[in-house]
């Protein structure tokens, strides 16, 4: 992989601040998964309810699938608690703190529907509301959202181009968390740097993979129109701590850690 001249000035930038300090309560450590398997032992499925009145859908066991090297989330037009459709989510059981978070993924398609690669803390885990991500909005898969959330703050959103569109093939997005900065990367190049001490999250968070619709939020997510079943599709996910060692070749690590 050949990153650009920009990018690789990052990364040198990046590698000469050397490691920091985890953040408290980051108990996970570097792995990859490529999803022969669901690893019930790191992954937790979200079954049997939903984030509020904005899902249309239920998170449902029955969403979720891995094998050969796959994971599968699906929405689909079935009754799974008090909606009319299932969704699926997975979440990591630890959390994780300052490091490299990659996806290989192919997203979902269709108005009203978001594929999620991202990290998330909150009062459930009573902690303030942290979050960094990567949202494919289905009525708009040429572009990928990108977004921080600092205790509940949010509103520092950019959009990202995808060459040949998010949902017609897998595309690599990675994010380089550090104490004083996030970077964003697409198909290993950076399209998207934050150094505002105020939008950085600070605390460690878990790891989540998610496809959900909405009825409510279309002039974010678009006007929601049910035309079938909808799939996200991940090849492969990783996390590696900042300091780590390089895991797989062409991962955005190799060059910062």
């Amino acid at each position: 992989m050949t990153l650009p001249l920009k990018t690789t000035a990052l990364l040198a930038t990046l590698a000469a601040a050397g490691p920091l300090a985890a953040q408290e309560g980051a108990n996970g450590t570097s792995f990859v998964e490529e999803f022969d398997r669901l690893d019930t032992a790191r992954w937790y499925v979200s079954d049997g309810w939903n984030n509020g009145a904005h899902q249309n859908c239920t998170w449902s066991k029955d969403a979720v699938k891995a094998a050969g090297g796959k994971l599968t989330l699906s929405f689909d037009a079935r009754p799974a608690g008090d909606r009319r459709y299932a969704c699926g989510e997975v979440q990591t059981r630890k959390r994780y703190g300052y490091g490299t978070y990659e996806v290989r993924m192919k997203s979902a398609s269709g108005p009203g529907l978001n594929s999620a690669f991202f990290s998330y803390i909150g009062p459930t885990d009573k902690k303030p509301h942290d979050e960094i991500d990567f949202e494919v909005l289905g009525k708009d898969t040429s572009r990928v959202q990108v977004n921080q959330y600092i205790a509940g703050k949010g509103g520092n959103e950019k959009l990202v181009a995808v060459p040949g569109g998010a949902d017609s093939g897998f595309n690599d997005y990675a994010f380089v968390w550090r104490k004083d900065r996030i970077a964003y990367y697409l198909n290993g190049t950076l399209v998207h740097e934050v150094t505002d001490a105020r939008k950085l999250p600070t605390n460690a968070q878990k790891i989540f993979l998610s496809l959900w619709g909405t009825d409510t939020l279309s002039d974010w997510m678009g006007r929601f129109a049910f035309a079938g079943p909808a799939t996200m599709e991940v090849e492969r996910i990783a996390f590696t701590a900042e300091g780590g060692p390089c895991q797989f070749d062409g991962s955005v690590a190799c060059l910062v850690n």
